[in-house]
């Protein structure tokens, strides 16, 4: 019976042992450090632009208005369209003007014919006066006469010089050169009674003016680099101007007029950018964006803008060491410059930021790099270059 159980225990001992084998959990695999994009931080000469939205208008916008009142007997220009100096626009019934000026005519015909009789019975009074023939106050009398008889006449002259201006107010010309807009009345309207009409607007567009504000911070920004331009005449040139669609108006700006004070609602400085238009392709009330370029700086650090985070206007970012590991850096920032950001403090030239990824890494982790792609290396090595 004892001989039985020995290879019976056996058997036990080899079922247990298979058994605890079996529930034992294999070693745990480390996972891979993940992989991130790093970029190298760039050293170069960054121009630093001033990017401004605003607004054209034209060189000079005029209104067209009724100096006379009467009815508008034809439009004489094809709206939205170019007009020269002297180009008939408007026409007002002249009829009632005429006569007006007929009127006057008349009116001075009389005054002067008064006159011609006052200055007669002085010339005839005068010597008889001497001779006692008349008394002085008859020569009184006539030489007040022929005084009034000269102020009727100046009277009369100046009623048919208003007349005749009148009557040429009626034929309504350009003043300028320009962009004619709609017209605000059509043919048979009554204009000009009691306030004058106004009938439509042209512009000059070649140069036009383009209409910025500068903030103050901006302006203080600008003027303690060179406190010349303070007071000296604005100089800049070679100013940008984008449109509305993305496109680059062909022909560059220049400073123009500056106001003299901040509007004191809004904080700004108006500013107005001449750019030469030959082509008319822009219009008055058009948005775009200056760019004005401020100054270079000299041997700016440049990461793209991706490879910075921002917590509660702190700065940052993951900079990855020779052995691979990432310490998380704050750093002070300066201007963007197309997809890259002006880093003033907190990196070195050469060290290598994480572009892509960021979200997956934590300080003091160990990670794989990989270059970016050519495409943003390119950018990252021409955004520098001055444009």
């Amino acid at each position: 019976m004892q001989a039985d159980r020995g290879p019976m225990c056996v058997a036990a001992l080899a079922a247990v042992a298979m058994l605890s084998g079996a529930c034992e959990k294999p070693a745990a695999v480390a996972p891979p450090p993940p992989e991130v994009y790093v970029a190298a931080v760039v050293q170069k000469d960054v121009p630093v632009y001033l990017d401004l939205v605003g607004q054209a208008q034209g060189f000079q916008d005029i209104d067209i208005r009724a100096r006379v009142e009467g009815f508008l007997d034809s439009v004489n220009f094809r709206e939205g369209s170019f007009v020269r100096k002297g180009d008939l626009l408007y026409q007002i019934d002249p009829a009632p003007l005429q006569t007006a000026v007929a009127q006057a005519n008349a009116d001075v015909a009389v005054a002067t014919t008064r006159l011609e009789k006052a200055n007669g019975d002085v010339a005839r009074y005068t010597p008889l006066v001497a001779k006692q023939a008349v008394s002085q106050k008859e020569l009184d009398d006539a030489r007040s006469e022929q005084d009034s008889a000269k102020s009727q006449v100046e009277a009369a002259r100046a009623a048919l010089n208003k007349a005749k201006l009148d009557l040429g107010y009626a034929r309504i010309t350009a003043p300028i050169n320009g962009l004619i807009g709609t017209t605000q009345v059509k043919p048979g309207s009554l204009v000009g009674r009691g306030e004058s009409t106004l009938l439509t607007t042209i512009s000059a567009i070649d140069p036009i003016i383009f209409r910025v504000a500068v903030t103050e911070a901006d302006y203080l920004r600008v003027i303690k680099r060179d406190p010349s331009r303070a007071t000296a005449q604005p100089k800049t040139r070679g100013i940008e101007l984008t449109l509305a669609d993305g496109a680059v108006h062909p022909h560059l700006g220049n400073i123009g007029p500056v106001e003299r004070a901040v509007n004191a609602s809004t904080g700004t400085l108006g500013i107005q950018i001449l750019f030469p238009n030959p082509d008319s392709v822009l219009r008055p009330g058009q948005y775009g964006r200056a760019r004005l370029l401020l100054d270079t700086k000299a041997g700016a650090l440049l990461v793209p803008q991706r490879a910075v985070q921002e917590l509660q206007s702190i700065y940052s970012v993951a900079v990855v060491g020779s052995d691979s590991k990432v310490a998380f850096r704050t750093v002070k920032v300066g201007p963007r410059v197309d997809s890259l950001w002006v880093i003033e403090d907190g990196l070195k030239a050469g060290e290598q930021v994480v572009a892509e990824g960021l979200q997956s890494v934590t300080d003091g982790m160990t990670v794989r790099t990989k270059p970016m792609p050519a495409a943003e290396a390119a950018k990252t090595t021409t955004a520098g270059e001055a444009k």
